[in-house]
């Protein structure tokens, strides 16, 4: 990101996200009720000014929908009533972002209970605010206050037999680098550390010992959604996840008449909802590992070779289910979405060999499933005859009922008819016992569209 960019970026950081801030102090409820992320008034704000204010609420299965306040006292056996963290179970410890209004996001509600249905541990929410700072910077230059708190409580937690490695702590944002450096603080021994769209600004160019890196935790992960703005767009995990390449999320708006709203946060925020969905396993939401997106785009990688043949999934497999040792660090993975959840899709190879051409030429190829088709434009040029790219469906190669192609040239001129030598369909990652779909010899005239069925059956196994 050029300098120039930065004073803008930041300006509209400090005006947009506050639907990622969560503030906090221990006086504002008591403990006979719910408790709940605070909302502090502007004055209120302004008392606290300088200061880092820290408040964690504890949620299990046994109080999914009333959250209880925790501290270290919790845990005396004479605290009444008895607190409902468990000893003997993991801790998910989600950190919220900066933030500048007392909103209350239904989003961390929302993760915490995805997290309770997905397993039965201890969820922590981190509620902190830095004073009355309105500027993003300032707060990022106390970031690590945060951090020293949250360390102190871990470090309790430890005298009374909870284990580093029993800690997963989620980052969402700026949250990530908090988390970060209390990874940090522990030598990186804290288990795991979940980053999701991990904060870029002010980030992209610091050292690893003030950003999120693969040393602050056993196990470290990144999911990328908005690289181009508020997200980071280098690699800071063992693995990390790129969906739609990290910038553009599909389904958020790109137009001028959008609100700022949708336009600034629809894509930062959609590493969370990703997550969420990943959770609850309705599909599997898998990486490809890959130098590039432009490469990952244009079929150059097509397996998962590099980790025994297994892909990465986002979620809670252990290790994102990498089995090989040691760990890869700074790994890119990267995967198609679709713009609702559960977001998953199916990522179909298109490998188009044609004869050699005059002029310049396109044609659109369309898969069909159950009358839903995905349309595909391929730009064909004189001095290449094999195309290959990555097709977003949402049915399985094994679905599609047919396939349609025409040829789109250029209206201005007549277009030759097109030889198609092959065309090819496969999926990605690609399965060794599954056969691609090729057709041959197919001549496209304009005007003409050409389409052809296939019967297939899914392997049940």
């Amino acid at each position: 990101m050029s300098r120039t960019h930065t004073p803008v970026l930041l300006c509209v950081l400090t005006v947009c996200i506050t639907s990622l801030v969560l503030a906090g102090t221990d006086e504002a409820q008591s403990d006979d009720e719910c408790a709940d992320l605070n909302n502090y008034t502007f004055l209120e704000y302004r008392q606290q000014r300088g200061k880092v204010q820290v408040q964690y609420l504890l949620l299990t299965r046994r109080n999914m929908d009333c959250a209880e306040r925790f501290r270290h006292e919790s845990l005396s056996e004479t605290q009444q009533p008895p607190t409902n963290f468990n000893i003997s179970r993991p801790t998910k410890v989600i950190i919220h972002g900066f933030r500048i209004t007392g909103s209350r996001p239904t989003w961390v509600r929302l993760l915490a209970r995805t997290l309770l249905e997905a397993q039965d541990v201890n969820v922590l929410v981190v509620d902190w605010i830095y004073g009355a700072s309105f500027a993003y910077n300032q707060v990022v230059e106390n970031y690590k206050e945060a951090a020293l708190q949250i360390s102190v409580l871990i470090n309790q937690l430890q005298e009374h037999g909870c284990k580093l490695q029993s800690f997963h702590f989620i980052g969402i944002s700026l949250g990530a680098h908090v988390a970060g450096f209390v990874g940090t603080l522990f030598e990186g021994k804290i288990g795991r550390i979940t980053g999701l769209d991990v904060a870029g600004p002010l980030f992209k160019g610091a050292d690893t010992y003030d950003r999120l890196d693969p040393s602050d935790a056993l196990f470290v992960e990144a999911i990328h959604t908005d690289s181009d703005y508020f997200g980071i767009s280098i690699s800071v995990g063992h693995v990390d996840f790129f969906l739609n390449g990290g910038k553009d999320q599909t389904g958020c708006a790109r137009s001028r008449f959008s609100s700022v709203f949708s336009y600034v946060l629809c894509d930062h925020m959609r590493a969370i909802y990703v997550y969420m969905s990943a959770l609850n396993g309705s599909c599997p939401l898998v990486g490809v590992p890959c130098f590039s997106y432009e490469d990952f785009l244009q079929g150059r990688c097509l397996t998962c070779d590099a980790f025994n043949g297994k892909c990465p999934t986002i979620g809670l497999s252990e290790n994102s289910g990498i089995s090989i040792s040691p760990l890869p660090k700074e790994q890119k993975l990267f995967l198609l979405t679709t713009s609702s959840s559960p977001f998953c899709t199916h990522q179909i190879l298109l490998q188009v060999e044609v004869s050699p051409l005059d002029k310049s030429a396109e044609v659109e190829v369309t898969l069909v499933t159950e009358n839903q088709g995905t349309e595909q434009k391929l730009p064909l040029r004189k001095d290449t005859t094999v195309y290959s790219v990555v097709m977003s469906h949402p049915f399985a190669l094994c679905e599609i009922n047919s396939m349609k192609i025409k040829n789109t040239g250029n209206r201005f001129y007549r277009q030759g008819d097109i030889h198609v030598k092959s065309v090819c369909l496969s999926e990605i990652p690609s399965q060794s016992r599954e056969e691609p779909l090729c057709v041959n010899n197919i001549d496209i005239r304009r005007g003409a569209p050409w389409s052809h069925d296939f019967v297939q059956v899914c392997d049940s196994s």
